[in-house]
Protein backbone atom coordinates (compact mmCIF):
# COMPACT_ATOMS: atom_id res chain seq x y z
CA UNK A 1 0.00 0.00 0.00
CA UNK A 2 1.27 3.72 -0.84
CA UNK A 3 0.13 6.58 1.38
CA UNK A 4 0.67 10.18 0.02
CA UNK A 5 0.19 13.50 0.91
CA UNK A 6 -0.77 15.85 -1.99
CA UNK A 7 -0.77 19.21 -1.11
CA UNK A 8 -3.21 21.95 -2.81
CA UNK A 9 -3.24 25.64 -4.21
CA UNK A 10 -6.83 26.55 -4.64
CA UNK A 11 -7.96 29.82 -6.44
CA UNK A 12 -9.68 32.14 -4.11
CA UNK A 13 -13.03 30.88 -2.65
CA UNK A 14 -12.98 27.43 -4.08
CA UNK A 15 -11.19 25.68 -1.24
CA UNK A 16 -14.53 24.68 0.40
CA UNK A 17 -15.61 23.37 -3.22
CA UNK A 18 -12.70 21.61 -4.13
CA UNK A 19 -12.58 19.46 -0.50
CA UNK A 20 -15.89 17.65 -1.34
CA UNK A 21 -14.58 17.50 -4.90
CA UNK A 22 -11.30 15.81 -3.65
CA UNK A 23 -13.12 13.78 -1.56
CA UNK A 24 -15.27 12.15 -3.94
CA UNK A 25 -12.35 10.29 -5.43
CA UNK A 26 -11.18 6.74 -5.52
CA UNK A 27 -8.16 6.07 -3.19
CA UNK A 28 -8.85 9.36 -1.54
CA UNK A 29 -9.07 8.85 2.24
CA UNK A 30 -9.44 12.49 3.80
CA UNK A 31 -8.98 15.89 2.84
CA UNK A 32 -8.31 18.79 5.60
CA UNK A 33 -8.73 22.63 4.54
CA UNK A 34 -5.45 24.12 6.30
CA UNK A 35 -3.94 27.50 6.80
CA UNK A 36 -0.10 28.50 5.47
CA UNK A 37 1.26 28.20 2.36
CA UNK A 38 -1.31 25.57 0.35
CA UNK A 39 -5.11 25.61 0.85
CA UNK A 40 -5.63 21.93 1.69
CA UNK A 41 -3.90 18.62 2.13
CA UNK A 42 -5.37 15.35 0.81
CA UNK A 43 -4.38 11.72 2.33
CA UNK A 44 -4.44 8.71 -0.63
CA UNK A 45 -3.80 5.37 0.13
CA UNK A 46 -3.50 3.38 -2.96
CA UNK A 47 -2.15 0.61 -4.23
CA UNK A 48 1.18 1.76 -6.86
CA UNK A 49 3.25 5.00 -7.66
CA UNK A 50 1.47 4.76 -10.67
CA UNK A 51 -2.02 5.56 -9.11
CA UNK A 52 -0.31 8.48 -6.94
CA UNK A 53 0.28 9.74 -9.82
CA UNK A 54 -3.03 9.08 -11.20
CA UNK A 55 -5.16 11.17 -8.35
CA UNK A 56 -2.63 13.70 -8.41
CA UNK A 57 -1.74 14.67 -11.22
CA UNK A 58 -4.49 13.87 -13.29
CA UNK A 59 -7.58 13.78 -11.61
CA UNK A 60 -7.18 16.67 -8.62
CA UNK A 61 -4.95 18.81 -11.10
CA UNK A 62 -7.83 18.23 -13.72
CA UNK A 63 -10.16 20.25 -11.56
CA UNK A 64 -11.28 23.82 -11.73
CA UNK A 65 -9.87 25.97 -9.31
CA UNK A 66 -7.22 23.95 -8.45
CA UNK A 67 -3.80 25.98 -9.22
CA UNK A 68 -1.26 23.72 -8.41
CA UNK A 69 -0.60 20.70 -6.60
CA UNK A 70 2.54 19.05 -4.59
CA UNK A 71 2.60 15.28 -4.08
CA UNK A 72 4.65 13.49 -1.42
CA UNK A 73 4.93 9.79 -0.97
CA UNK A 74 5.66 8.75 2.53
CA UNK A 75 8.54 6.41 3.35
CA UNK A 76 7.34 4.18 6.10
Amino acid sequence: MVTAFIMIKANTGEADRLRDSIDGIEGVRSVHIVAGDVDLIAKAQVETPAAVKEISATRIQGIDGVESTQTYIAMD
